[in-house]
């Protein structure tokens, strides 16, 4: 069997807030709260992957990468920019408000209130 990264922990300040933040801008289904205690926050990325948020106190920001089609690369910048949430093109400057990425034909990042920074790639 190859291998398959299953779910990795997403350190949040709330981690419930931080995976409804993630979930609205990406388009994803947010799934019931999950461990012992319910203290994970998990967020369905695909058939195999779940990011699982967790509440720790000091969260220090992780950078995660999506590479999504052009279609949901369109319907994730409408929602950023609905929401008013700060992108940009590069991790320096992820409130410039561009999406002319550096490695591919649009991107853009953008930063939840725990300090994660999201990037998403788009090849058209």
């Amino acid at each position: 069997m190859p291998v398959s990264l299953n779910h990795t922990i997403v350190p949040a300040a709330d981690h419930r807030a931080a995976a409804r933040f993630f979930a609205s801008v990406m388009g994803l289904q947010e799934l019931p709260p999950a461990g012992r205690l319910g203290h994970f926050a998990p967020v369905r990325v695909n058939d195999s992957l779940t990011l699982d948020f967790m509440t720790v106190p000091d969260a220090e920001g992780h950078h995660l990468a999506f590479d999504v089609d052009p279609a949901t690369f369109d319907a994730i910048l409408t929602r950023i920019r609905d929401a008013d949430i700060p992108y940009g093109n590069a991790p320096t400057t992820p409130d410039n408000g561009r999406i002319d990425h550096p490695l591919c034909a649009r991107g853009l990042f953008f930063s939840d209130d725990s300090g994660n920074l999201y990037e998403v790639m788009s090849p058209a």
